[in-house]
């Protein structure tokens, strides 16, 4: 009986320390590539020579352009985030309601907008509404139309996932008894199933309105000065001006705008979740109708016309030469260089680099998110580690909200030889990766934690009760369910950490472009060639992207990672 006690004893204090560690690996890293950075970088605002100095606060928030800058802000997050949402509702509803041939092709074709690098999406607008474009007669180049519409692009796959998993949940009866009481299917459905969606509205809503809010390259290529929203502000103030103080006080009103936009998303979506009934089981799909077809109608126009033709414009003009002839000499522009290109080495050297920087970024992302999802998937009887458990799903979240120009800023400021270390970090590319699986760890932990809650406890219980040691019970229960998942978590996070454009931008070290730096420099070049070179270097990138996220999403399906329902994004 005794030693049977000794060794329950050695197996608790062997769980507890595993545990431990799974814990303080990913609180580590992101204590000291996060937290850290950032808070410097705020700190930066007040502080000059060590000593606190708060002159810099009222100078910027109290120029005018600063007012500018924010307002144009949320007027751009704001009106991209309306637009996805009604663009984004149909998309929910034919994708994940309706039963057709080719929903699953559909289904990972919607994913690639949302991965595809913000750089390219900028470039291929441009080259739809910008000089020499096909739409460059409506002058809507350089507008705030085309500008929300560039951040729409991704975003609606976003509302998509959001709304349609939450949807293909949701109890249909009551609607059904509307229908039965005499009200039309209009009238059922914005009566009773439109209030049910409430909260997957203001979830979708508030996320595509936080992307939009911190959104980086697409802002810098089609916006221009007159409409920089606060990260490119940020952006100009360091690069242009070393203006520091004034970066790291305007990173200030991000802080805010996030937070509130936080806060208001969470209440809007706890007063929506009362008395909202969702089925264990997806309800069957229905085969589309007639009454589907305005539904069918609007998905299709918004794959073709936001989706399809700015990319189909993208390889076009990219196989343009200036007088409107077929040519490939953008494409051999990137094998071999003219000296006036902005590029260190031919674009497959950039282009190498970004995968073999994603990959480390997509490794660590993984391994970490992995341990988080353990962490967060467990359920605790104390009050106190419930309420530790939610502050460390916080703080893994936190990147999500926080800009990648705010991170890569931080980062550039804080890591001179950090903690001791004998090296300047800054002067390798070390830290791109760093900060590339910051960006793609929520996304990561998003995936892989949905899998592991949908594991019945039961299950559990009864091999503890047969004997199973907690490391056991999580080698042969919790890992191999989610292994089926992180097939689909490495395909994001990879083709995140590809496309990664804020934070590289500040990283990024001469002789060592990734390929998505490579593109912008390009494309805001003033060398004959240059834009077209851009072009080419865009449909690159572009294409390796789409190609990860494709596979990535035909594993899922065939595979069965994480089940039908489980593995979405959001």
């Amino acid at each position: 009986m005794a030693r049977r006690s000794r060794t329950a004893a050695r197996t608790s204090a062997w769980a507890v320390a595993g545990w431990t560690l799974a814990t303080a690996l990913p609180l580590a890293f992101l204590i000291v590539f996060f937290l850290w950075p950032v808070l410097s970088l705020v700190a930066t605002g007040f502080t000059d020579d060590g000593r606190l100095n708060l002159g810099a606060v009222p100078e910027v928030f109290g120029a005018a352009r600063t007012w500018r800058v924010i307002g144009q802000t949320l007027l751009q997050a704001g009106l991209a985030a309306a637009l996805a949402v009604v663009l984004g509702v149909p998309a929910a509803y034919v994708l994940y309601k309706l039963d057709f041939p080719g929903r699953t092709l559909l289904h990972g074709l919607m994913t690639v907008p949302f991965v595809l690098p913000t750089v390219v999406v900028g470039v291929a607008f441009s080259a739809l509404f910008g000089p020499a474009g096909p739409l460059e007669w409506l002058g809507l180049d350089r507008t705030l139309t085309v500008l929300v519409l560039a951040l729409v692009f991704p975003n609606v796959a976003v509302v998509a996932r959001t709304v349609g998993s939450f949807w293909a949940r949701l109890d249909d009866s009551s609607a059904m008894a509307a229908r039965v009481m005499g009200a039309g299917r209009i009238r059922a459905w914005c009566t009773v199933t439109l209030p049910a969606l409430a909260p997957a509205l203001a979830s979708a809503a508030a996320l595509v309105f936080l992307f939009c809010s911190t959104s980086f390259g697409i802002v810098l290529i089609l916006g221009g000065r007159e409409f920089s929203n606060v990260e490119t502000e940020i952006y100009r103030l360091t690069v242009q001006f070393l203006d520091l103080r004034g970066a790291a006080v305007l990173s200030l009103a991000q802080f805010v705008i996030v937070g509130a936009t936080l806060v208001v998303s969470a209440r809007l979506r706890r007063a929506g979740e009362r008395a909202v009934e969702l089925r264990e089981d997806a309800p069957r799909e229905q085969r589309p109708g007639l009454a589907d077809l305005p539904a069918i109608l609007v998905f299709s126009l918004t794959a073709l016309l936001l989706h399809a033709v700015p990319l189909l414009t993208l390889v076009l003009r990219s196989l343009r030469d200036r007088d409107g002839g077929w040519t490939l000499a953008h494409y051999a522009a990137l094998v071999q260089p003219p000296a006036a290109l902005p590029l260190d080495a031919p674009v497959a050297h950039a282009a190498w680099l970004s995968i073999r920087i994603a990959a480390v970024a997509a490794a660590i992302a993984l391994v970490l998110g992995m341990l988080i999802a353990l962490v967060l998937s467990r359920k605790p009887r104390a009050p106190g580690l419930r309420r530790a458990q939610g502050l460390f799903d916080g703080l893994v979240m936190l990147p999500l909200g926080v800009s990648a120009v705010t991170l890569g800023f931080g980062l550039l400021i804080t890591m001179h030889r950090p903690l001791g270390i004998g090296f300047d970090l800054r002067t390798s590319t070390v830290l791109i990766p760093v900060a590339q699986a910051l960006v793609a760890l929520p996304l990561v932990v998003r995936i892989l934690l949905p899998v592991l809650r949908g594991i019945d406890e039961r299950i559990r219980f009864a091999a503890a009760t047969l004997g199973a040691a907690p490391m056991t019970v999580l080698g042969t229960i919790d890992l191999p369910l989610l292994g089926r998942s992180a097939g689909l978590a490495l395909g994001f996070s990879f083709a995140a950490s590809l496309g990664e454009f804020g934070a590289t931008s500040f990283l990024v070290r001469p002789g060592a472009q990734t390929l998505p730096v490579a593109v912008g420099e390009l494309i805001g070049h003033q060398a004959p060639g240059s834009y077209g070179a851009g072009l080419a270097a865009a449909v690159v990138l572009g294409t390796l992207t789409a190609a990860i996220m494709l596979i990535a999403e035909r594993l899922r399906v065939d595979g069965r990672w994480g089940g039908r329902r489980q593995g979405e994004l959001f």
